[in-house]
């Protein structure tokens, strides 16, 4: 068990390595990705059902103890990225499968990651994680209504199938690794140490699958699409981090806001993309499952280091 524990430790710690290196190696061998397309609902279910059997009750506890820094950063998730994802893609008049694409990833709920980014900036991890497990529970509601609203000027949306998928795929495995851990606690425990590498091998797995059925597409309009993520996630940053900082929370809290903004849920994306539109509206999300585990750590690692801060869970609404 300690060996699988090092191992998992070391795939998370170099996580960002990998999704660039089998990102690079679907592109230019396609063929041996492509099957993995057809399992990609299962993949992100697999990697759900991990994140519930991580998730205790008292990872909510956030949400009683300091309901104001929970809620503006609820709401920024889904206000922010959303609003810049549609206005990136009408003011370079994308594509309508590349627009939805985009869209539809800055609908989606943060990603897990952000929790790790968080704790290494020296942020609010206790704040990161309630918030992540509120916003993915309530992606089966928000994500479909938000791509409608904002989506369906380039394309049909059906936010009926979209949230079935997200409650099948996402919401049913967390309850089930929440009711789990419930159930057997110490028999988790020991096994939780091997999540961080079913996590990477899922997410990994989701990101070459799209690449390796796109790589005509991203010859294309790769470059573009490249562009469009890294200006939407530094824009979510640094936007999350401004309206922290301007709604006067502490500085631990505006690192933790920053991240739960800019880092989404792209295995997401991937999944219903692929499932509801086109295999080219999957690109900005597989693009950026590889941006943001760039911009993630070095924004992390920068602010980690320049920081006298230590970790502590979030107890108060206070202002600064």
């Amino acid at each position: 068990m300690k060996t699988l524990e090092k191992i998992s430790n070391f795939a998370g710690s170099t996580f960002a390595l990998w999704v660039i290196l089998f990102a690079v190696l679907s592109f230019f061998l396609p063929g041996g990705f492509t099957w993995i397309a057809p399992h990609i609902s299962l993949l992100l279910g697999v990697i759900m059902f991990g994140m519930g059997l991580t998730l205790s009750l008292s990872d909510f506890k956030a949400v009683f103890q300091a309901p104001r820094s929970v809620f503006i950063t609820v709401l920024a998730q889904f206000i922010v990225m959303p609003l810049l994802a549609y206005g990136l893609a009408t003011i370079f008049q994308l594509p309508p499968e590349v627009a939805v694409g985009v869209i539809l990833v800055g609908c989606c709920p943060g990603g897990t990651a952000s929790n790790v980014m968080t704790f290494l900036a020296k942020g609010n991890t206790a704040l990161s994680v309630s918030v992540t497990a509120i916003s993915t529970l309530l992606a089966p509601i928000l994500t479909p209504a938000l791509t409608l609203l904002l989506a369906s000027k380039w394309l049909p949306v059906s936010a009926g199938s979209m949230f079935m998928q997200i409650v099948k795929i996402v919401l049913i495995p967390i309850v089930l690794g929440i009711a789990i851990r419930l159930l057997f606690r110490k028999q988790v425990e020991k096994s939780v140490a091997a999540l961080p590498l079913v996590s990477v091998v899922g997410i990994v797995a989701v990101a070459s699958a799209v690449v390796a059925v796109n790589t005509e597409n991203i010859v294309k309009e790769g470059l573009l699409i490249f562009a469009i993520v890294v200006l939407h996630n530094v824009l979510g940053l640094a936007l999350g981090f401004l309206l922290a900082k301007a709604l006067r929370l502490d500085f631990r809290d505006q690192k933790a806001v920053s991240i739960e903004v800019g880092m989404q849920n792209s295995g997401l994306g991937s999944t219903l993309a692929l499932t509801h539109f086109s295999p080219i509206a999957a690109v900005p999300s597989a693009i950026f499952s590889v941006w943001h585990n760039i911009s993630g750590p070095v924004l992390a690692t920068w602010w980690g280091k320049n920081s006298n801060d230590t970790e502590r869970p979030i107890n108060s609404d206070k202002t600064a």
